[in-house]
């Protein structure tokens, strides 16, 4: 993608089964779950660059000792950050004493059997450290505290927070991430509550009712009771002052989770390669927590997998996420980009007129790398087949040197664009700016016959088009070649996010912007203002009974007439070359990532009534110009 977008969460969950002592006598270390937990979150730096967070939990600690520690940070660098920070305060011990693990587990933080980590980036607009992951709810009660970590967004945080208030509570913000944290945290405390007076009906008293609360508290009966209404994309994690850890997904499947456990750890990533990469495992040893399902670790090490949710009749897992998000190293998401550029090979071939002899292949170089080389694959097949059809049609009239001719043919492809990762555009503003983003990328001089080839750059996704413009087709363009085509391994991204992704603006959109253009070119105003109408009269309806009235923009035009509005748009007006753009369909998305059936962006099919809500006021916003203002509910008391 062209158009940088790393706008998802990830999460790390770790618990240790085994003392502190076992892990230190057989690894060296008393620190191995802190360690996987740094690698796990490296290994998933793709995601969440505004912030990060770790947490830990210790099991036994004393009365008047602390048994839960927390660091946070902000920036891209906030990862090696965090862990420098738990790193001094071991430094403070002292060597001697680090080697002591009865000593560090009862003296020195972070020395615990509970783990969680956070990758955060913003989807809602809410900013700054305090809403940076693990979110902490304190209690004198260990089996009240609770922390909180999240790859989530939710649709309708107004229903959430109205039933909070319904409920007695008076919670001291609206985002959904402290809404969740306060559903989870009220169940949490009637739960209990109820163990507590029951116990305490059994004549037990003390330390002994705290005890016997830790080994009772059932964690899917309030995850249960806390995600009846809930609507969004989620993955969330938790881990309880008292020891028990849990990790629950979403019913429709949007956002991923895997897991592994063994006897020595039970441990939950965003991804399954990060999982495999950090404990040396295959494939098969990590499993994908299913849709409505949640992994709870109990104080005393048992492991338990539950249906929490209903799982929805039509599972929808986010498929951009495998296009762009997630890490191409994934053993399936590898065969699904590579089958993603396979499969534009006839879009390909008509828009070039099957002339191999003078067209380059290429990619821009980030994530559609991948995507290409199942493209080149796709193409040197279907050459060979050419070649062969073509001798064979011959019947044994051709020569040696007619054959080698035939023979020599081939898929002419190059690294045309090399991204300059040393140049940053931030140091200047203005016209400036625009000029340094022209120079991103270099392109390799001497890779195309001027003024005779075609060249063929295959990108991942194009979303706002707009690096393309200010930057790639310029530079491509001082090739000379005769036509520039740009080939998207995802199809045209119309309708906005509102899972997980910070793509919540319709504005953002090239495909949205080129299917207002062509509205307006061919007198159909009256379009727009009834589709708006019809916005206006459902906003303050039901999220059921919203409709998503967005699609009806698209639907005088095809797919083509679309891109080819979108090319026009992105090229700039000295070009010299033709450039064309060509899209993945909808259709052969599905056909490469065939469990992956999220497809909202492209066809504006959202799985939640919540994402048509959320749609329909996008709209809204975008015909009454308050795009940048972020969504706020309002609450009728």
């Amino acid at each position: 993608m062209t158009d940088k977008i790393k706008h998802e969460c990830g999460i790390a969950l770790i618990r240790l089964l085994k003392p502190l002592e076992y892990y230190y006598e057989k690894y060296g270390t008393w620190q191995y779950g802190l360690e996987k937990l740094y690698l796990l979150m490296e290994k998933q730096h793709n995601r969440g660059q505004e912030g990060a967070g770790l947490a830990s939990v210790k099991l036994d600690a004393a009365p008047g000792t602390e048994y839960i520690f927390r660091e946070r940070g902000l920036g891209s660098n906030a990862i090696p950050e965090i862990f420098e920070n738990a790193q001094k305060k071991f430094r403070e011990v002292g060597a001697e004493k680090l080697n002591d693990a009865d000593y560090v587990k009862k003296n020195v933080p972070y020395a615990g059997e509970l783990f969680l980590g956070h990758l955060r980036y913003s989807t809602t607009g809410r900013t700054g450290l305090t809403y940076v992951h693990p979110l902490l709810r304190r209690n004198n009660w260990a089996s009240r505290s609770l922390l909180l970590a999240g790859n989530f967004n939710m649709t309708n945080v107004d229903e959430m927070f109205i039933q909070l208030i319904s409920e007695g509570q008076h919670p001291r913000d609206t985002a959904d991430t402290f809404v969740i944290l306060e559903s989870l945290g009220h169940y949490l405390d009637r739960e209990v509550q109820y163990q507590y007076d029951h116990i305490e009906k059994e004549g037990l008293t003390g330390q002994q009712i705290s005890h016997l609360i830790e080994q009772r508290l059932d964690i899917s009966f309030l995850l249960k009771r806390a995600c009846k209404i809930w609507d969004g994309g989620y993955v969330i994690s938790g881990l309880i002052g008292c020891g028990d850890a849990f990790a629950m997904r979403d019913p429709w499947g949007i956002r991923p989770a895997f897991y592994y456990h063994d006897d020595e750890v039970v441990v939950v990533a965003s991804e399954r390669p990060v999982i495999q990469t950090a404990f040396n495992l295959k494939k098969e040893d990590v499993h994908e927590l299913q849709p409505g399902q949640a992994l709870i670790v109990k104080r005393n090490g048992r492991f338990i997998l539950d249906q929490i949710a209903e799982k929805k009749e039509k599972i929808t897992p986010c498929s951009f996420e495998r296009i762009y998000f997630s890490r191409g190293s994934d053993y399936d998401i590898y065969r699904e980009r590579k089958k993603l550029g396979e499969l534009l090979i006839p879009k390909i071939l008509k828009t070039i007129d099957y002339d191999f002899d003078h067209t380059v292949f290429s990619f821009i170089p980030n994530t559609a790398e991948v995507a290409y080389f199942g493209m080149l694959e796709a193409l040197e097949k279907y050459c060979n087949e050419q070649k062969a059809k073509e001798i064979s049609e011959k019947n044994g009239s051709l020569t040696q040197a007619d054959i080698q001719q035939i023979l020599s043919r081939r898929v002419r492809s190059e690294k045309v664009a090399i991204k300059d990762i040393k140049l940053r555009t931030f140091i200047a503003g203005g016209n400036t700016r625009n000029d340094l983003a022209a120079h991103v990328y270099d392109i390799t001089y001497g890779s195309l016959r001027r003024n005779e080839d075609t060249l063929v750059i295959i990108d991942d996704s194009i979303v706002r088009g707009t690096t393309l413009k200010q930057s790639i087709i310029k530079i491509l363009d001082r090739l000379d070649p005769v036509k520039i085509v740009i080939v998207s391994s995802s199809p045209q991204i119309r309708y906005p996010d509102y899972y997980g992704i910070d793509m919540s603006r319709l504005s953002e959109f090239i495909a949205f912007k080129a299917a207002m253009q062509l509205l307006k070119e061919r007198g159909m105003q009256d379009l727009i203002d009834d589709v708006y109408r019809k916005s206006l009269a459902q906003k303050d309806k039901k999220k059921e009974e919203i409709v998503n009235y967005v699609k009806e923009l698209y639907a005088p035009f095809t797919d083509e007439e679309i891109s080819d509005k979108i090319a026009q748009m992105l090229t700039p007006e000295d070009t010299k070359a033709e450039v064309k753009i060509v899209f993945q369909s909808i259709e052969d998305l599905h056909r490469a990532c065939p469990e992956h059936a999220g497809d909202w962006y492209f066809s504006g099919d959202y799985p939640t009534p919540g994402g048509n809500r959320m749609v329909n006021y996008a709209f809204i916003n975008y015909m009454q110009g308050q795009e940048n203002r972020p969504y706020q509910f309002k609450l009728n008391f």
